[in-house]
């Protein structure tokens, strides 16, 4: 079971949240090659890996061989366990650069990025795509395929087209059309926000894994629910309301120290209001996401947790 890497979510405070609840692997945020090495110290705060947290895999973008190489050394000597170069974020930002799931168009490119990657690095090289650029265009197995014999050592597929954004069913389908190229392992994404859909997903693709996404957003805890589901055994129930409060309290003091006071209750109010969400608690979702002093949301969340045990 992996987290997927996902801009502006899976930093370190998250990763560490989702972790404590048995995530196996857990990715960093998309770092743009470019961007680290014209400014690493600011890149590296979103890739940087706690040393006490455990392996993390750190994913690139990009589409120049030498940066993304280059980018690749820096983030193995950050401590990452394995990179992994994004072909399918669907992001207009990150298309308009030709980068992403837009050097899914571009196969040559897309293969000497791998080799470039493989070639820079002693750590394993992953690669994470969609389906294709669109339905008429679904040529993930075959690059997944030509990616393998470049030294790729594991495809995630999220089992929608770019065109597609997150629109539809991710088609599970399909995935197991990448897992039949290839005799690395696949990695299925896509619609996965429950035990029943990690093993759906596993059932239907014939994959070696699954790496959820936006089923995590306030619920770090369904990580070990889906891990149970997979493996054949009891799938836990939800934690006591007290438990996911602590987990929203532990995550905004980890953001704080993080990225500073400042710019850490910006980062993290989000995952606040998706805590609350998760809680089915509007009224707290609101308070939560607006606050903008970091002192009554400490008290607010300790009240919580309190209010609960009690």
């Amino acid at each position: 079971m992996a987290l997927a890497p996902m801009a502006g979510v899976t930093d370190a405070p998250f990763r560490a949240a989702v972790r404590r609840f048995g995530a196996a692997l857990v990715y960093s945020e998309m770092v743009a090659s470019a961007e680290l090495l014209r400014d690493r110290r600011s890149a590296t705060l979103r890739l940087k890996a706690d040393r006490a947290e455990g392996p993390v895999a750190i994913q690139l973008a990009g589409r120049d061989p030498a940066a993304l190489a280059e980018a690749a050394r820096i983030a193995e000597a950050e401590g990452a366990v394995l990179i992994d170069i994004n072909m399918g974020c669907p992001a207009k930002k990150v298309v308009g650069g030709l980068c992403g799931s837009a050097l899914m168009r571009e196969p040559d490119l897309a293969s000497t990025l791998v080799r470039a990657v493989v070639g820079a690095v002693t750590l394993p090289v992953t690669v994470k795509m969609r389906l294709g650029w669109s339905d008429d265009d679904r040529n993930a197995p075959a690059l997944a395929k030509r990616l393998e014999a470049d030294g790729a050592r594991a495809i995630s597929v999220h089992g929608r087209t770019r065109a597609q954004f997150y629109d539809g069913r991710a088609d599970w389908q399909f995935i197991g059309e990448v897992k039949a190229a290839v005799s690395v392992p696949v990695f299925a994404n896509g619609d996965v926000v429950s035990p029943e859909d990690a093993v759906g997903i596993l059932d239907v693709s014939g994959a070696d894994g699954v790496m959820i996404g936006r089923g995590s957003f306030g619920r770090p805890w369904i990580v070990a629910q889906m891990q149970a589901a997979v493996d054949g055994k009891r799938v836990p129930h939800d934690p006591p309301d007290t438990d996911k409060w602590r987990a929203a309290l532990d995550q905004y003091r980890a953001s704080l120290a993080h990225y500073g006071v400042a710019l850490g209750r910006r980062v993290v109010r989000k995952h606040l209001g998706w805590y609350a969400e998760a809680m089915g608690n509007r009224v707290v979702r609101a308070e939560l996401v607006r606050a903008e002093d970091p002192e009554p949301t400490l008290v607010r969340l300790a009240e919580g947790a309190l209010a609960e045990a009690a």
